[in-house]
């Protein structure tokens, strides 16, 4: 006589059924073990029996320069969402040595070791960074393992009444470079004005007007009274020229919009000019011929 007998191998990772519809809740299996912290109930029956304990409190561990413990419900935390559940969290300690004001963004995942196979159970937010701070300072899982899958000793997860929990925390350390940009329709500090006597007796190729400071830089006005190289004996050449930008990268520049002027003393029939550019810290100055020399 032959006997066949259909063996149904349990998938006993796969997500129980009231988690199944909860992507944000990943559950996965390795073989490494945590890397911050382990600990071991012994007579899991006896604490989950003891009516005077609702919570078990860890030892303190360190992770990322901050202490931390973890909160263990054997019945589930009923003031969650926790009934029929094992409940698991992660809390802050010692925060009294912490500076006012502070936070703390962890990323962190849970483990739960199956004894039958040596493999450890993790499970984690989905790719959520928690924000600790002094009006939250534990995150966790209500429905961390129902009970009866943490009870069935098929699973691996209590044997011999005894269980082990874990915990890895990974700190995040926020050093982005901030940038800001800032547009200022009527800056202070304008106009710029250079008034220059005795123009018809100049012998200097160029003149710069003392420094203003307008919209917190520096700036200057530059007066060729026979243009500069590229319009020598032609034209009038005037320069805007960023002087000094303190605060301002090298390699950035101001987005500028102008007006530069010579006025006519006389019937205020100006030589004017309206530009806008970028003043590279570079090369910190622009150029403008305002009007043909007359010979």
């Amino acid at each position: 006589m032959v006997m066949s007998v259909k063996m149904e191998e349990k998938d006993y990772y796969s997500p129980p059924a009231p988690f199944a519809n909860n992507p944000g809740i990943i559950r996965l299996t390795r073989d490494l073990p945590p890397a911050h912290y382990l600990f071991k109930i012994n007579s899991f029956s006896l604490f989950a029996e003891a009516e005077s304990i609702e919570k078990y409190e860890s030892g303190v561990f360190e992770s990322g320069g901050y202490k931390w413990r973890l909160l263990l419900y054997p019945n589930g935390n009923t003031k969650g969402n926790g009934d029929g559940c094992i409940s698991l969290y992660l809390q802050i300690a010692e925060t009294e040595t912490l500076p006012l004001g502070w936070q703390v963004n962890v990323n962190f995942k849970f483990f739960v070791f199956d004894q039958i196979r040596d493999k450890y159970l993790t499970i984690e937010d989905a790719g959520a960074v928690k924000r600790f701070h002094q009006m939250k300072t534990e995150w966790g899982f209500d429905q961390l393992l129902l009970l009866e899958c943490f009870n069935d000793a098929s699973n691996g997860y209590l044997v011999n009444d005894s269980c082990i929990f874990g915990a890895e925390v990974f700190v995040i350390e926020y050093k982005a470079y901030w940038e800001e940009l800032s547009m200022i329709k009527q800056p202070a500090g304008n106009p710029i004005s250079f008034k220059i006597e005795n123009f018809s007796k100049l012998d200097k190729e160029c003149y710069d007007s003392p420094l203003q400071s307008v919209a917190g830089f520096k700036w200057n006005l530059s007066v060729y009274p026979n243009g500069d190289s590229r319009s020598k004996g032609t034209s009038l050449s005037l320069f805007l020229c960023l002087a000094e930008a303190s605060g301002v990268p090298p390699e950035r520049s101001l987005y500028v919009e102008y007006k530069l002027r010579v006025l006519d003393q006389i019937s205020s029939n100006h030589k004017e000019c309206s530009s806008e550019s970028l003043f590279f810290l570079v090369h910190i100055s622009n150029i403008l011929n305002l009007f043909k020399i007359e010979t």
